[in-house]
């Protein structure tokens, strides 16, 4: 997998060469929020909060701030060498989840019903959620869920969403990424992790998931606690981690190739994944961003 890590960095290291950067693609992240952390400046379109309906930036868990950084930090406070995976990319931080990192089901219903009324005013293409309940939600909550995460896919937004940490047994694919149409990423097992925790699937209809996996250990991206004392930049581990590098790709193949459609890249993730051993775990394979560029030299 060294290959795998290889290239997640090829893509993210030089801005100035014709590469795809994720420019004028705007992903919306549902999380714990958004800081003002430098490596982000200029490109956050719009900020909403659905838990103490504050105005300004903030994340009071760091959560969020990771994740964003991830897709589309630009290394500015590393000189680049700490930059996300589409570094041109703009972001819209919608917060669903509190300081203790937990959201109820009506704030990340909120969060979405905002983002399916306000895509277009922000030009938003890409979704990102690394949120996740366990399988045993109430059935009524996860249907709710389901089909709010659908009508985003249904109006032609890409939709990613973590596997959530609640496996590795089979059937324990978090909702709403038990859906059928959105895509559904799990975390690359690496050595120092513990006995995998991603989510399995199938699911209830017996559809393989997670679809694709992605690096997901020890990821060092934006700390939501600079300014100060702390570093500017912090180490995390989870499918939460995994779920942006994808969402990363999605931007980069969206701003080279402009007019795909959400399913035309869900099939391009199928046919350029690194495939792995038979494990329902591991979907379609690893996720190759060079490959799914149309460029296979690393």
């Amino acid at each position: 997998m060294n290959r795998v890590k290889q290239q997640i960095h090829y893509w993210c290291d030089d801005t100035r060469t014709g590469r795809a950067t994720g420019r004028k693609i705007a992903v919306a992240v549902l999380d714990t929020g958004l800081a003002g952390h430098p490596d982000l400046r200029g490109r956050v379109l719009a900020f909403r909060d659905c838990v103490n309906g504050r105005n300004g930036l903030y994340d009071d868990n760091g959560h969020g701030t990771h994740v964003s950084g991830i897709i589309a930090g630009n290394g500015s406070l590393s000189r680049g060498m700490l930059s996300g995976i589409a570094p041109e990319a703009d972001i819209v931080a919608v917060k669903v989840l509190d300081a203790g990192g937990e959201g109820s089901v009506e704030q990340i219903l909120e969060g979405i019903r905002w983002i399916r009324k306000n895509h277009r005013r922000y030009g938003i293409r890409i979704v990102n959620l690394s949120v996740g309940a366990r399988k045993d939600l109430d059935k009524k909550k996860e249907d709710c869920l389901v089909e709010a995460v659908e009508e985003l896919w249904d109006r032609e937004l890409v939709v990613i969403v973590s596997a959530g940490n609640y496996g590795p047994e089979k059937g324990s694919i978090a909702v709403p990424g038990n859906s059928r149409k959105v895509i559904t990423v799990g975390a690359l097992e690496e050595p120092g992790m513990e006995d995998g925790c991603s989510g399995n699937g199938p699911t209830k209809q017996c559809i393989v998931k997670p679809e694709v996996i992605a690096p997901g250990y020890r990821i060092l991206s934006c700390s939501s606690r600079y300014p100060g004392n702390r570093s500017a930049y912090i180490r995390k581990s989870g499918t939460s981690m995994a779920t942006p590098v994808v969402s990363g790709a999605a931007a980069l193949f969206m701003s080279k190739y402009p007019e795909t459609r959400n399913v035309e890249l869900k099939l391009r993730f199928r046919e350029t994944c690194e495939r792995m051993p038979e494990d329902m775990r591991h979907g379609w394979g690893c996720v190759r961003i060079d490959c799914l560029l149309g460029n296979e030299k690393v």
